[in-house]
């Protein structure tokens, strides 16, 4: 027998490049400083290069091309938040993100969280645009994000 669907689920609004993600509050394995950005060659804008995290060398994304932040948008603290990958890959089990300022925590159900897809294609890396309660927020499509670093990080 299936256990029905939870009415309420724990979310994080993670501020990252102008935009907010929204993810389940489980996929956050660790919000910490960013410090020692190893770049990698040949790399998109949106790849940073790779943290150390815990004996991890692991990939740091950065969501300024889904929408940059304004010229005269105050500076924020750097952090990273590091994400529990979804494609059980042994050699990626964690991704990082850029944020600019904290994330925040909430709970959603379903009356709270309007999608907003205008009909134009989604940038990449992203799943869906929401409205949480008067926040925009992007839902990022992690499996397409692992799929790509997978194969770019393979090469390097």
């Amino acid at each position: 027998m299936s256990e029905p669907l939870p009415r309420e689920i724990r979310c994080v609004l993670i501020p990252s490049g102008g935009v907010r993600l929204l993810l389940p509050n489980a996929a956050v394995a660790e919000v910490i400083t960013l410090a020692g950005v190893e770049p990698v060659a040949d790399a998109p804008a949106w790849l940073l290069g790779r943290i150390a995290w815990r004996g991890w060398s692991i990939p740091l994304v950065n969501f300024d091309h889904v929408a940059s932040l304004a010229d005269d948008a105050p500076p924020q603290a750097s952090r990273v938040a590091v994400l529990k990958a979804v494609g059980h890959r042994p050699d990626m089990p964690y991704i990082a993100v850029l944020t600019h300022g904290f994330p925040r925590l909430t709970t959603l159900n379903a009356e709270l969280l309007l999608p907003t897809h205008d009909g134009h294609e989604l940038p990449f890396g992203v799943r869906a645009r929401v409205l949480v309660r008067d926040d925009t927020a992007v839902i990022p499509d992690l499996e397409q994000l692992e799929d790509t670093l997978s194969e770019m990080l393979a090469e390097a």
